[in-house]
């Protein structure tokens, strides 16, 4: 069998990994090498001309690495998929391998806070300018676009407030006008969302999260066209440095092989808690996209095939002192600035996460003060509604 006659459970555990020729070993070795021994003189050049395969150096190339990156691409369905030492790694590789001196990047109002920094503070450094846009309006987009417009970069389902893209249709938009679609799928997972089978050229993840699961370990990962994920590599990795160790793609490959299992119940969980929440007469809102009152809810039952994800956004009634009371009265529910993990986490991101963006931009992305995101975990739900329930009376 390939991989792709394989379903995607069956894909996060086995693709990318076989026996060990040597021992047989079901576990992928870990390679720590940092640098490989050549058979010759004339082996060495041919390796460094690229006409004949080798390793050469781990910042290059790293069997444990590539074995990490084989199972990621097939979950995406992509040719190839490039694994870097953080979320954020990935972001500025992709981004530094499609946009350069001179040319502009579209870019939605929510879209995580250190990204949006990246794109408003560091890229204008190197003559790069971004444009930042409500992107559920496509005309918007439109208009914000230029001759210089090299990247579309979209976020869906956006942090923190669950803001949903249309990506079929901002790919055709983004193609039409030259430009290439980069999406950050990191709350939706490979496992509910494949942007690249809807037109996105790139799809990138802070595998930090939900792909790792356990919250103990950091990295990031780009699929897209061989081509392409290859600018990415030569770029983010080879030139910028951003590696992934060997003993963390080891972790996260371990991380993948439960994704679905634990997606699923995550899930379930979101949409039970959503509903319970949105019934709440202490809460003025709640985003999930898996609620009919949802803004993109038809959008996200269109590109989310597997469910709505374990990310819920709601605002609490009364501003920031309600939320902030209610983010320290948690028990069960840690209080914790990630997501993706087993347990479910819960942040406050108008003093956290968003703090670095300034308030009036914050607001107009709807990041409001009483804005609490939820991650949620696997614990049983019911423990985690009693959890809430708590909170939001203290």
């Amino acid at each position: 069998m390939t991989d792709r006659t394989l379903r995607p459970a069956t894909l996060a555990v086995h693709a990318g990994e076989e026996p060990d020729p040597k021992t047989g070993a079901l576990e992928p070795p870990i390679v720590l090498a940092s640098a490989y021994a050549f058979p010759s003189a004339d082996d060495a050049a041919a390796q460094f001309r690229g006409e004949q395969d080798g390793w050469i150096y781990g910042r290059w190339r790293n069997p444990t690495v590539e074995s990490f990156e084989r199972k990621i691409a097939a979950l995406e369905g992509a040719e190839a998929t490039v694994a870097l030492a953080s979320g954020m790694a990935a972001v500025n590789g992709a981004i530094a391998a499609c946009a350069r001196a001179g040319e502009h990047v579209v870019a939605p109002r929510s879209v995580y806070a250190e990204a949006a920094r990246l794109m408003r503070e560091v890229l204008p450094r190197f003559g790069i300018e971004t444009t930042f846009v409500d992107q559920t309006d496509l005309a918007a987009v439109e208009a914000a676009m230029n001759e210089r417009t090299r990247i579309v970069y979209a976020e869906t389902p956006a942090n923190p407030n669950l803001v949903c893209t249309d990506l079929a249709a901002l790919a055709k938009l983004a193609h039409a006008r030259g430009a290439v679609l980069i999406v950050d799928g990191t709350f939706a997972t490979p496992w509910h969302q494949r942007p690249l089978a809807l037109g996105a050229d790139l799809v990138l993840h802070s595998a930090t999260k939900a792909i790792c699961g356990h919250g103990d370990a950091i990295g990031g990962v780009v699929s897209g066209s061989r081509e392409r994920v290859g600018e990415v590599r030569r770029i983010g990795v080879r030139a910028m440095g951003g590696a992934m160790a060997p003993n963390t793609a080891a972790m996260l490959a371990r991380g993948v092989r439960t994704l679905g299992l634990r997606m699923d119940r995550a899930s379930a969980s979101a949409m039970e808690l959503a509903r319970r929440l949105e019934e709440d007469r202490r809460i003025a809102r709640v985003w999930y996209p898996g609620l009919p009152s949802h803004p993109q809810h038809a959008i996200a039952r269109a590109q989310m095939t597997r469910g709505f994800g374990a990310m819920i956004a709601f605002e609490v009634a009364g501003g920031l002192e309600a939320g902030k009371r209610c983010h320290d009265a948690v028990e069960v529910i840690a209080r914790a600035v990630s997501l993706g993990d087993v347990r479910s986490l819960l942040t406050h991101p108008a003093t956290t996460t968003q703090a670095s963006m300034p308030r009036e931009q914050r607001l107009a992305a709807g990041v409001g003060d009483g804005l609490m995101r939820l991650s949620v975990g696997i614990e049983d739900v019911e423990d985690l509604w009693e959890d809430l329930d708590r909170a939001l009376r203290s």
